[in-house]
């Protein structure tokens, strides 16, 4: 406890780290205050409740805002669409490819076009969003008005939520879409553990239910921070050659981490985008085939066997795609034989490269089987009585998210603790330097 109060103590004692915590919370009030500002017309006690789906996942991530009809309903998530739209064109079009390698140019290009595209996602989801989720019964003005000037104002609104994560990545601390997300989500916390307590009682069960919550974060902080280090040798450089004493600079040993969870939260992301189709063709064919009504009602469970074992099948095949496309074993055993480094007992060129993909092949299997069992665990919390609402904090993409961008937030905060160290111990000159050099 007292180590904890040290740190406390040590983080508002840096005045940069200070300040970037206190422009990261306003900025985030600002975001949930905009939440709760109704569409102007909207009717808000004639809206319906978001149950499940991927409705029920974008309200989640939306911290509610989705069906209040909030002003923020459509939030960040046009410019996650985009983002991933861009990434994927990265992979797949030269165009993009070489804006990628352009540097800080190429980046600006890019999110420059990402902004664009946003734009463009607003749009579309926004049209959707309208005549779909609010009733013709919460729209209090006319209606000929009401859409125009709710499709500027999402899209406003979406912009403003853009502006805002990227100012607290600029100015706060961590990455600012991330927080956005990862706020909304944990806003809805408290009333599912309330909601909880209030059906369970303080009893035994309430005890089980938190102490599992606990260990399934743990063993999420522990997956998702699993890297495999590949070793790497630099090769020993002649420095001075030129002169009449030549120093031969010890080679130096290093080591590629590669993240076990390479995809990240992704192929959760695709996956779900997904689940809805089934269901949705079946609906077609509904009254005329005993299949298609068994599809339609299964796949609209997410409790089922059949929505499950799909829903994880697809996760674990979009594990390996994502892992594929995004680490290049060939582009790193070039970069590699570049810069004079070599994996020890591998030849550079090919054989660094097979070496790395077999590496990523093992480890993208357990990868891929903890994304799976993550994903569907709320539903077997909810099949073991655990309410809808606290039982989404059990897995899924929710609780990847929180768990990445609090670890991603702590490593910024100790990166400020330990520069501070460094200042303190370079003041009071307290570091040797040490030489790794032979003469030759």
């Amino acid at each position: 406890m007292n180590k904890f109060v040290k740190t406390l103590k040590n983080i508002f004692s840096i005045e940069e780290l200070r300040g970037r915590i206190f422009y990261t919370l306003c900025f985030l009030a600002i975001f949930r205050l905009g939440s709760y500002i109704v569409l102007p017309g909207v009717d808000p006690s004639a809206l319906t409740e978001s149950s499940g789906g991927m409705l029920g996942m974008l309200n989640l991530f939306l911290g509610g805002a989705f069906t209040r009809a909030s002003i923020f309903a459509l939030g960040i998530m046009p410019y996650i669409s985009a983002s991933i739209v861009i990434q994927l064109l990265g992979m797949a079009v030269p165009y993009f490819q070489r804006m990628q390698k352009e540097g800080e140019s190429g980046r600006k290009r890019i999110n420059q076009i990402t902004r664009v595209l946003t734009i463009v996602i607003t749009l579309a989801q926004g049209s959707g969003y309208l005549y779909s989720t609010i009733p013709n019964e919460a729209i209090v003005i006319n209606q000929s008005l009401f859409y125009p000037a709710a499709m500027i104002i999402l899209t406003a609104g979406t912009v403003f939520c853009m502006w805002l994560g990227e100012k607290i990545t600029e100015k706060g601390i961590g990455n600012g879409i991330s927080m956005l997300i990862m706020i909304g989500i944990i806003s809805s916390f408290p009333t599912a553990i309330i909601q909880e307590f209030q059906t369970q009682g303080f009893s035994i069960l309430l005890v089980v239910e938190l102490v599992a919550l606990f260990f399934i974060v743990m063993g999420v902080v522990l997956l998702n921070a699993a890297v495999r280090k590949v070793p790497v040798q630099y090769a020993r450089q002649v420095v001075g050659a030129g002169g009449k004493k030549r120093t031969l600079a010890t080679g130096q040993r290093s080591y590629i981490p590669l993240k076990v969870n390479a995809a990240n939260v992704m192929p959760i992301i695709f996956a779900q985008s997904l689940m809805f189709l089934p269901s949705l063709i079946a609906g077609v064919w509904a009254d005329e085939s005993d299949t298609a009504r068994w599809v339609m009602q299964n796949f609209s469970d997410y409790t089922s066997f059949a929505y499950n074992a799909t829903f994880a099948t697809m996760i674990l095949l979009f594990t390996y795609f994502y892992t594929a496309i995004t680490i290049n074993p060939d582009q790193m055993a070039e970069d590699l034989k570049r810069n004079n480094a070599f994996v020890p007992n591998v030849k550079p060129g090919e054989e660094t490269s097979g070496f790395i993909s077999w590496i990523l092949d093992r480890i993208t299997l357990p990868s891929a089987i903890y994304l799976a069992v993550v994903a569907i665990l709320p539903a077997f919390a909810s099949m073991l009585g655990v309410s809808s609402a606290f039982s989404r904090f059990y897995g899924g993409t929710s609780l990847i998210i929180m768990v990445g961008v609090i670890l991603d937030t702590l490593q910024q905060i100790e990166s400020y603790l330990l520069m501070q160290n460094y200042d303190s111990m370079m003041k009071s000159g307290n570091i040797k330097g040490r030489q790794n050099v032979a003469t030759v």
